[in-house]
């Protein structure tokens, strides 16, 4: 199948199908017009790299697994092992967002109580600067 058939198979836009490609995650032959031609291995490896972004991997950890999987190992131990980084580093992204949530509640609640300011040439936004400019 070509390119466009597998998107819309997996419901996504073909030009991921086609990074993929270009990642080395995926290795489709070519047909005699030149086009991609995927085969149900193609059509598997995508289901699971698919799978392992919704999880967090990245394409990288993806290009390590399916490695072990191509060289008889089994990749299980590995995606264990990176699944567990990938926790951590979520966690600290969830942590920082919450953090920048609630400073942007913050500045929500003080900001509505000050008037806006006419353009005087000594500051660009007295909101953002945190001084008071009438």
């Amino acid at each position: 199948m070509k390119a466009g058939e597998l998107a819309n198979r997996f419901s996504v836009n073909v030009n991921t199908v086609r990074h993929y490609v270009r990642s080395g995650l995926l290795s489709p032959d070519k047909d005699a017009s030149g086009y991609h031609y995927f085969s149900a291995e193609e059509e598997r490896q995508l289901a699971f790299i698919l799978r392992a972004r919704e999880l967090g991997f990245t394409l990288e950890d993806i290009r390590q697994l399916l490695s072990d999987a191509t060289s008889g190992e089994s990749p299980c131990p590995h995606a264990r092992e990176l699944i567990e980084l990938r926790l951590i580093e979520a966690r600290q992204k969830l942590n920082s967002m919450q953090s920048l949530v609630s400073r942007m509640e913050s500045a929500v609640r003080e900001w509505q109580a000050l008037p806006d300011c006419a353009p005087c040439g000594d500051h660009i936004c007295h909101l953002i600067e945190g001084g008071h400019h009438e």
